[in-house]
């Protein structure tokens, strides 16, 4: 993905490593792209992977037995726990 094209971007300065640049001046010729361009991907992996979200990323849980369960008895739980949540469910 090319960054420039589409946000606005904003200048800073940056101290790096000599031997990472190295690296990115190698993999920018390699790949045919701008070093700037593969600097951006790093800040923007980086940004990402410190992100704080709202809310966690599960924040449903489930009762259980308090062990390990089978993947077989994981299913059966989750279904339940969706059937009761929807109010859906199976005539027996």
């Amino acid at each position: 993905m090319c960054y420039s094209r589409y946000m606005s971007m904003k200048r800073t300065n940056v101290y790096a490593d000599p031997e990472d640049l190295a690296i990115i001046k190698e993999a920018a010729r390699r790949r045919g792209i701008s070093e700037a361009e593969i600097i951006r991907q790093g800040i923007h992996l980086a940004a990402m992977a410190n992100r704080v979200w709202d809310e966690p990323l599960f924040s449903r849980t489930f009762a259980g037995p308090g062990r390990t369960l089978a993947r077989g008895e994981v299913r059966d739980v989750v279904a339940d726990a969706a059937q009761r949540e929807t109010g859906s469910g199976t005539a027996a």
